[in-house]
């Protein structure tokens, strides 16, 4: 005869799924950047202070323009910018052992492009002048009419950009122009973000006069 089971018997059950609980992220450090192509230009910042020459040639040809540019109208001396533009890579390139990537290398470069424009200036306010005008020929394109065939947009640019005073002109032309965050031109120009915010509102509604004041000689000319 067989023994009858006992009722106390566990019963076989299917085992459940585990399902993960949601964890909450540690906070990390993070940095502002502009957009993804400048995390790109950080990594081979980062790359190329490892010694990496190919790292280090895709650092200079991506932020080359933007340093010409801002080194360009910061200066106010369009003919001085290709000195200035290698000079702040040499400067860059000789520190580049120091650059831990806590900002953007964007930012970075740009922060030695603003060094080597001011001791560029105070240099050459220490020289005495040879004459009144450093270059006639940025003279002659600045007397040039808006109207006459040829004329390039970038001098009618540089033109209004020189009017503006030094730090108004740095904010418009590292957020404007050369596309950066409020927040980076901050880091660039060491001050507050507020204050960076403000200069490029004043610059913008001291340029949006000139353009209209350049307007109206135009206008009376037609309706004449």
């Amino acid at each position: 005869m067989n023994a009858a089971l006992p009722s106390t018997m566990p019963r076989p059950t299917t085992p459940r799924p585990t399902v993960p609980r949601p964890t909450t992220p540690r906070p990390t450090t993070t940095r502002c950047t502009a957009n993804p192509h400048d995390d790109a230009i950080t990594a081979w910042a980062l790359a190329a202070r490892g010694g990496d020459p190919l790292a280090v040639e895709q650092f200079v040809r991506a932020l080359h323009r933007d340093v010409r540019r801002y080194v360009a109208y910061l200066s106010a001396d369009p003919q001085a910018a290709d000195d200035l533009t290698q000079d702040t890579f040499l400067r860059a390139l000789g520190s580049l052992h120091r650059f831990e990537g806590r900002s953007s290398a964007r930012t970075w470069l740009l922060s030695i492009a603003r060094r080597a424009v001011i001791d560029s200036l105070r240099h050459t306010a220490a020289r005495p002048r040879l004459a009144d005008t450093d270059d006639w020929q940025s003279a002659a394109e600045r007397a040039q009419h808006r109207n006459l065939p040829g004329f390039d947009d970038g001098i009618a640019l540089a033109e209004l950009l020189a009017t503006l005073p030094d730090e108004r002109r740095e904010a418009f032309v590292l957020t404007q122009l050369l596309g950066l965050p409020y927040a980076e031109a901050a880091l660039v120009s060491g001050c507050p973000v507020g204050t960076v915010r403000s200069r490029v509102a004043r610059a913008r509604s001291s340029l949006i006069g000139l353009l209209h004041d350049a307007e109206r000689p135009a206008l009376a000319c037609w309706s004449g």
